[in-house]
């Protein structure tokens, strides 16, 4: 059975993430991989898991661009990094801010609620915050998103957040929470510390 999995804000993460992906037994051939943006942050270091992030999609896994990666667009960023790295812009340019996939529909940071998605614009999709997460659902389909940590949402930290047609799934990797991959067709959540202490340590397996 081909079962749909989620990924967001990896913000350099990119072994917590190879884990996490083993854990759940990832078959690319057979399972999908939407991936929710913000994979690299301002460290130069995490700009390594652009490599990674453009294999998965040769693999055939989805992915959207977040804040962090229109950041190094518009300041030149992976020029300045070096050809090695600089390879990665047209890459990164042709990301969309969204994918639609079953009933789900797949965007870094929301919308803006009682905007047409034609109509959402490019900086709500990979900024907006309480705008869009504090808002009663109307849409047609369940929204993943990531961007605002869920302990900043009202989840417990590293959890995440659920509500009626919106799930949250940034659980904090950036702040030394935790790093969660979702499985959406049977509900369930793989997740690893990225607390520098047990970095990728207690691997954690629910259903919600």
């Amino acid at each position: 059975m081909s079962r749909l999995f989620a990924l967001s804000d990896i913000h350099g993460h990119v072994e917590g993430s190879k884990l996490l992906l083993a854990e759940a037994g990832y078959t690319p051939v057979l399972d999908r991989l939407v991936l929710v943006g913000d994979y690299v942050d301002q460290d130069p270091s995490t700009y390594e898991a652009l490599p990674f992030i453009r294999e998965l999609t040769e693999g055939g896994a989805m992915a959207v661009t977040g804040n962090m990666e229109q950041a190094l667009l518009q300041h030149n960023k992976l020029a300045s990094a070096g050809s090695r790295l600089a390879q990665y812009v047209p890459f990164l340019e042709q990301l969309p801010y969204y994918v639609e996939l079953e009933h789900y529909l797949f965007v870094h940071a929301g919308i803006r609620p009682g905007v047409p998605l034609a109509q959402q614009r490019e900086d709500d999709m990979i900024g907006i915050r309480s705008e869009f997460w504090s808002r009663p659902a109307a849409e047609p389909y369940t929204i993943v998103f990531g961007h605002t940590p869920t302990h900043r949402i009202g989840a417990s930290p590293g959890e995440l957040w659920l509500q009626e047609k919106r799930l949250g799934i940034d659980t904090g990797a950036k702040h030394g929470l935790r790093l969660t991959l979702v499985e959406l067709t049977e509900r369930k959540a793989y997740s690893c510390s990225t607390n520098p202490k047990n970095r990728y340590g207690d691997v954690r397996t629910v259903r919600w």
